[in-house]
C-alpha cells in the first residue's frame, strides 16, 4: 500500500506541467489552513499505512446461478405438474425486490381500482336494482345479508323507498298493466263476463231477460241441436246408388264388368304393346262431377271401366270403350272422397273419405258392403293384391299411422306407427312381400306385410315431401313426385336408392299430389301440373318431349291405357275427365 502512495506522489512530482505546478501552489495556499485537505500530500513514515473505502453503488441482485436449483416456478401458477423440490418452491423470484412497493401496492388486484370479491347476484335482479335506483334514487343495499335479517335496508332515497314500499320498476310496471286490463274489461280468462264498454251505463232493470218457461223452451232446442250434430258427426252417410244405363245387363245375361271384345284391342291378353306413341289430341270429355276429381283408378287387368272419385262427395264409373256412358254413381260419403282403388278382379272397391270413413263397395250392385273408421282422415288405401290376401287392406292414415283392417271381421288387425307425418302413399312391390310408404315427414319407408317395424328408412336433408308414387309396368322403379318441381325415381327391388341419372323436370308441382305413370313399354313418363298440363318425358333421356293444355285447373292425374299405344286419360280440379290419343 505504501509503494502504491509513493508511486502516486512520484508520479505526480515527475508528470506535471508548468500550469499545473502553478494550479497547485495556488491550491495548497488556500488548503493550507485545513489539515485533513493536505493529509495525503504528506510523505508516509516506516510503518505507516493508508486505508482506502471501498464503494459499491450497484444494487443487490440475485445470481441466477445461485439461486436456479432446477426449474423456475412461476409464483402465479395454480398447478404444478411434477413434483418440485424445496429449493425450487422457495426460490426467490427472478430480479430486484421493488424497494418502494407499498402494502397497497403489494395487495392483489383484478382489476384497474383494486380487488373485487365475486358476488353470486342474479343478472335480473342486478339489473332490477340498478333501474329501480336510476328511476326512483332508492335500491336494496347490498351490504346486508337479506337472509340473515328479516328487516330490508335501502340505499340512496330511502323516503321514497319507504313510500313506495320498496317496490321495484318492473313491479310497478305490471301494477299499471293490470290496471290498465281493469279498464279494458279484465283478463282473458274472464272474457265471458266482459259486458262491453257501455256496461256501466246500463241498469239491470232495464235488460230483456227470457222468463222461464222461454228459457226452458230454448235449453231444450239447443240440446236438440247439439245431439243431431253429434250423432250426424258420429253415423256415416246414408249409401244409395244411381244406374245411368236403361239395361244392369245384356242379352246374354252379362253385367257391365264384362269385358268387352269388339273394341279392337284385345283386353284379355296381358302382352304389352311394343311402341308406345305420344298422345296429340283430346277425343273424349267425361263430364258428370260438379266438382274437382281427386283420382281415377281403371278396371284390373283390361282397363275397359273407369273409376273416379271427387270433392263433390260421388263416385262414377263410366266406360272407356263405345259410347263412353257414365255407368253408375255411388253416393255415401258427407266430405270430399279422397282416394280409391279396386281389388284384384274388381269386383269390389275401396273409397277413403275426408268424412273419416273408408267403405266397401259393390262395383257391379252399387251396394256399400262395410264402412270402417277409427276416427281418423284416411289420406290413401290399397288392398293387398295377393290372391290370398284379399280380405286385407291398409290405409295410411292422418294420425301417422298405417292401420291394416279384415274385411271379414271389419276389426283392425295391425298398425304400422313408424312415420312422423300424415302418411300419403302406400305402394306394394316384392311381389306384394313388402310395401313402400312415403309421408308429410319427407321421407320414405319400406315394411315387410304384417311386421310393424320399418325395415329400410330413407330420408335426406335435401328431400321434400312425395305425395304420390306410381310402381313402374316392370316393378323396377318407383316414380315419386317430388314437392321441389321434379319426379325421383327410386329402385324397387333391395337397395331401394335414388336413380340420380333418372330426375324428371321442367313442370310445377309444389304443393299439389299430382299422379305419376308410365307407358306401358316404358318408353314415357307422364305427369299433371297445377297448371293444368299434361307432361311427358322420355324414359332414356329424361328430357321433357311433349307438354299439352289439359285442364283450366290443376291436372292432379294423368293414366296411360295399359292395353294402349297412346291413349292417356287425365282429370283434374275443373271437374272433367279427358281422353286423349
Amino acid at each position: 500500500m505504501a509503494a502504491a502512495t509513493t508511486s502516486l506522489v512520484s508520479y505526480g512530482s515527475d508528470s506535471d506541467s508548468e500550469n499545473e505546478k502553478e494550479t497547485r501552489s495556488s491550491t495548497e495556499k488556500d488548503d493550507s489552513n485545513d489539515p485533513d485537505a493536505t493529509a495525503h500530500l504528506k510523505p508516509l513514515h516506516s510503518g505507516q499505512t493508508m486505508s482506502v473505502a471501498v464503494l459499491n453503488s450497484a444494487p443487490e441482485v440475485a445470481v441466477k446461478e445461485s439461486i436456479e436449483t432446477g426449474t423456475h416456478l412461476d409464483p402465479a401458477l395454480k398447478e404444478v405438474p411434477f413434483n418440485p423440490t424445496y429449493e425450487t418452491l422457495f426460490a426467490p423470484e427472478f430480479g430486484p425486490t421493488n424497494p418502494y412497493k407499498t402494502q397497497q401496492m403489494a395487495a392483489p388486484r383484478n382489476m384497474l381500482s383494486g380487488y373485487a370479491e365475486p358476488a353470486h347476484v342474479n343478472d335480473f335482479m342486478f339489473e332490477q336494482q340498478r333501474r329501480t335506483f336510476s328511476t326512483y334514487g332508492y335500491a336494496l343495499d347490498p351490504s346486508v345479508d337479506t337472509h340473515q335479517t328479516s328487516s330490508t335496508s335501502y340505499i340512496g332515497a330511502v323516503d321514497e323507498a319507504e313510500k313506495n314500499k320498496g317496490l321495484t320498476v318492473f313491479e310497478s310496471g305490471q301494477k299499471k298493466m293490470d290496471k290498465r286490463k281493469r279498464i279494458k274489461g279484465g283478463d282473458a280468462g274472464e272474457i265471458d263476463n266482459f259486458l262491453g264498454p257501455w256496461a256501466k251505463y246500463i241498469d239491470e232493470k232495464d235488460l230483456a231477460k227470457p222468463s222461464e218457461e222461454e228459457r226452458k223452451e230454448l235449453e231444450e232446442i239447443l240440446a236438440k241441436r247439439q245431439k243431431k250434430g253429434r250423432n250426424e258427426e258420429e253415423a256415416p252417410s246414408e249409401e244409395k246408388t244411381i244406374l245411368h244405363i236403361k239395361d244392369m245387363y245384356d242379352y246374354q245375361g252379362r253385367s257391365y264388368l264384362h269385358v268387352p271384345q269388339d273394341v279392337g284391342t284385345n283386353l284379355r291378353s296381358v302382352n304389352v304393346p311394343d311402341k308406345c306413341y305420344l298422345p296429340k289430341k283430346q277425343i273424349h270429355v267425361w263430364s258428370g262431377h260438379t266438382k274437382g276429381v281427386s283420382a281415377i283408378r281403371l278396371f284390373p287387368s283390361s282397363g275397359h271401366l273407369l273409376l273416379s272419385c271427387s270433392m263433390d262427395c260421388k263416385i262414377k264409373l263410366w266406360e272407356v270403350y263405345n259410347e263412353r256412358r257414365c255407368i253408375r254413381t255411388f253416393i255415401g260419403h258427407s266430405k270430399a272422397v279422397r282416394d280409391i282403388c279396386f281389388n284384384n278382379n274388381g269386383t269390389q272397391f275401396l273409397s277413403a273419405g275426408y268424412d273419416r270413413y273408408l267403405k266397401l263397395w259393390d262395383t257391379e250392385t252399387g251396394k256399400c258392403i262395410a264402412p270402417f273408421t277409427n276416427r281418423k282422415v284416411p289420406y290413401c288405401v290399397k288392398f293387398n293384391p295377393d290372391e290370398d290376401k284379399q280380405n286385407l287392406f291398409v290405409a295410411g292414415m292422418s294420425d301417422k299411422k298405417i292401420v291394416q283392417w279384415d274385411i271379414r271381421t271389419g276389426e283392425v288387425v295391425q298398425e304400422y306407427d313408424r312415420h312422423l307425418g300424415a302418411v300419403n302413399t302406400i305402394t306394394f312391390v316384392d311381389e306384394n312381400r313388402r310395401f313402400v310408404s312415403t309421408s308429410d315427414d319427407k321421407s320414405l319407408r319400406v315394411w315387410e306385410w304384417d311386421i310393424p317395424v320399418d325395415f329400410k328408412y330413407i330420408a335426406e336433408p335435401s328431400m321434400h315431401s312425395m305425395p304420390a308414387v306410381t310402381l313402374s309396368p316392370n316393378g323396377k322403379w318407383l316414380a315419386c313426385q317430388s314437392m321441389d318441381n321434379q319426379i325421383l325415381i327410386f329402385g324397387a327391388q333391395n337397395r331401394f336408392r335414388l336413380n340420380k341419372k333418372k330426375i324428371f323436370k321442367g313442370h310445377m308441382v309444389a304443393g299439389y299430389a299430382c299422379q305419376v305413370d308410365f307407358s306401358p313399354d316404358m318408353s314415357y313418363v307422364v305427369s299433371g301440373d297445377a297448371d293444368g298440363k299434361l307432361n311427358i318425358w322420355d324414359w332414356k333421356t329424361t328430357k321433357l318431349y311433349h307438354r299439352i293444355k289439359a285442364h283450366d285447373k290443376v291436372c292432379i292425374s294423368a293414366l296411360w291405357h295399359p292395353h294402349e299405344t297412346s291413349k292417356v286419360i287425365t282429370c283434374g280440379w275443373d271437374g272433367q275427365i279427358k281422353l286423349w290419343d
